[in-house]
């Protein structure tokens, strides 16, 4: 953090808390109570982050050929379908002329 920032920071927090002092006592306790828990809240930390991103990429690696996998079982299963449609119509044809074209 910059000094300029935290000039600003500190200048921010001035300014709100001269503000609260001109409220009521049990107003001002609630909310210095509320600034106090946003102030003392924490982002997550590095490793953390780094240990979600190595779980995704697991996932990912797992994920990615059984999708391969599926895609291909679907162009068979869509092949196979179109086969039995072209017996079925040549069936058909023969059954009406009584000669495979």
């Amino acid at each position: 953090m910059g000094g300029g920032e935290k000039k600003r920071r500190v200048a921010s927090r001035t300014l709100l808390f001269n503000k609260i002092n001109k409220l009521s006592k049990e107003r001002r306790r609630l909310m210095l109570t509320k600034i106090n828990e946003k102030l003392n809240q924490k982002g997550f930390t590095l490793i953390e982050l780094m240990i979600v991103i190595a779980i995704i990429g697991i996932l990912a690696a797992i994920a990615i050929p059984q999708f391969a996998a599926y895609r291909r079982k679907s162009y068979n299963s869509a092949a196979i379908s179109d086969l039995r449609t072209a017996k079925t119509t040549l069936e058909a044809y023969y059954a009406d002329v009584q000669v495979y074209p």
